[in-house]
């Protein structure tokens, strides 16, 4: 049996050196150490042999098989050292070089200010809500006090979709086209139709107008629409948190004015304006030598579109202010072209 074992041996160490690849070598350890293996058969035998022999042949049977798995180990490590030789000389790869850097991602700039802007009014208790981008006839002009001959309602100034009044009814039992959004003043009106006072809401989103695209103006960008309605809303309370808006945003130093203007939702309604970011309010060509730019409209809440949602003018007020977000990445960036913030240039997106 000793015999048997050492002639074991020398097969099993020339059979496994001279093995070729990792497959054939798997196969030789099922041979050998299998559990129906020549290694596992000896160990069966042992039983039958007498019990004298038995000890020395079950050492001299287990040296072996630790022998084996040793020579199979050591021939697998030098197969797998050759292949990995043969691959960088068939590919011609280096292995201690570097690998190529992966650039990391960072956020879009629009995306970047329409965060800022939510995270600045939220202290403020303003909760960030969404609405639909296609909407309603309704919910895009007339419950927001827009009549029919204005002219935004025009086929020129707004996205209709499809060349008939659409025949559902709403949920207001309101008829008319569905449209792309052309104001984010919508989720207002969405909003209001379903919570009660108090009211305090930011509402971020895309909007779609018909504009020919050129440095300023584009046929879909964003705009931020922000709402407060409670008892006893003041105009101070508007020019307070745009103030602060403005502030945080910008720089604490700036400076901001108002300016009556008129909005058909808001009266009475302003535009305002912050002291030129570029020139400090001296004079430049991007605030056309006025030292003053025209970031946003506000005003407080029209009554009629109280009535139009269900709430009572005379018992609530509030303050409803929106603004485009491309203008305010522009001013805080100091980018002279609306189109750079859709043609996905990598030069100009790293940047931020």
């Amino acid at each position: 049996m000793i015999k048997e074992i050492e002639k074991l041996n020398k097969e099993a160490q020339n059979s496994i050196s001279s093995c070729k690849n990792l497959n054939e070598l798997q196969e030789l350890k099922v041979t050998y150490l299998g559990k129906k293996g020549r290694i596992t058969n000896i160990l069966k035998t042992i039983g039958k042999l007498p019990a004298k022999q038995r000890p020395k042949i079950g050492q001299k049977a287990n040296e072996l098989k630790n022998k084996i798995s040793s020579y199979i180990n050591s021939h697998k490590k030098l197969l797998e050292n050759t292949k990995q030789e043969k691959i960088k000389e068939e590919i011609n790869l280096d292995i201690t070089l570097p690998g190529d850097k992966i650039p990391a991602g960072s956020k879009h700039p629009i995306s970047k200010i329409t965060e800022d802007i939510c995270e600045i009014l939220s202290p403020l208790g303003f909760k960030t809500v969404l609405g639909p981008e296609m909407e309603t006839e309704y919910h895009n002009f007339e419950a927001l006090n827009i009549p029919t001959e204005h002219p935004s309602r025009d086929v020129f100034d707004t996205f209709y979709l499809g060349n008939s009044k659409n025949a559902k009814v709403l949920e207001t039992n309101k008829t008319g086209k569905w449209l792309l959004r052309s104001q984010t003043s919508t989720v207002q009106i969405r909003i209001m139709e379903n919570y009660s006072p108090p009211l305090k809401i930011v509402a971020p989103g895309k909007v779609y107008r018909p504009d020919t695209p050129d440095a300023s103006h584009s046929f879909m960008f964003h705009q931020i629409e922000g709402l407060m309605v409670d008892k006893n809303v003041t105009f101070s309370q508007l020019k307070g948190t745009l103030l602060f808006l403005a502030q945080e945003l910008f720089t604490p130093d700036i400076k901001v004015r108002f300016r009556p203007h008129f909005f058909p939702f808001t009266e009475p309604s302003v535009e305002m304006d912050i002291s030129c970011i570029i020139c400090q309010g001296k004079g430049c060509r991007v605030c056309s030598n006025t030292g003053w730019l025209e970031i946003l409209g506000a005003g407080m809440v029209d009554p009629n579109v109280f009535k139009t949602v269900g709430y009572n003018h005379n018992k609530y007020t509030g303050f409803a202010f929106g603004m485009g977000v491309e203008r305010l990445a522009m001013l805080k960036y100091g980018i002279e072209d609306i189109r750079l913030f859709t043609e996905n240039d990598i030069r100009f997106l790293k940047q931020f």
